[in-house]
């Protein structure tokens, strides 16, 4: 079942709280006023407004893995044996509880899952791919180990519309 969300057109105040928020979720409404050159109540009125809509999903602290012991990650390509919605639902309901899994994505190309796993070591690894391998429906794995990260996620690129007077 598709359902149509209705989407307005953000402007450049709007994308530059997004950006700001993004940035540093902690940051005071008082500040962030100053910061997209807005006085503090209709800032959060903007705040407020962005989050019902959707595009504001929640607020997190980034931690550090490795001062949490979660010195490894690898990444996981997955092929089932089918491309059934049964066996795709059953695979999603079984990666959903295994905690080490720090995301999977639904993939097009050569493989169907592409899993990233933080774990402490290269014994945790070998369980969490056990747990992984006995889903029912995987039939092929391929794992590659990360070495260096070179680029962190940082989040959504806000775009600034180009060609637009406000």
């Amino acid at each position: 079942m598709t359902t149509s969300i209705k989407t307005r057109v953000l402007d450049r105040i709007d994308l530059a709280i997004l950006d700001a928020l993004q940035k540093n979720g902690r940051i005071s409404n008082v500040n962030l006023a100053k910061q997209v050159n807005l006085s503090p109540s209709p800032c959060l009125d903007r705040v407020k407004k962005l989050e019902a809509e959707g595009y504001i999903e929640g607020y997190t602290a980034r931690l550090n893995p490795t001062r949490l012991g979660q010195n490894l990650v690898a990444h996981v390509e997955v092929t089932l044996n089918r491309s059934t919605e049964a066996v795709f639902e059953t695979f999603k309901q079984h990666i959903l509880r295994v905690p080490q899994v720090a995301g999977c994505d639904m993939v097009a190309g050569g493989f169907d899952y592409l899993i990233k796993i933080r774990v402490r070591d290269m014994s945790e690894y070998r369980e969490v791919l056990g747990i992984i391998v006995e889903i029912p429906g995987v039939a092929t794995n391929h794992t590659y180990m990360v070495i260096e990260h070179v680029k962190p996620d940082v989040g959504v690129q806000v775009l600034m519309p180009k060609n637009r007077r406000y």
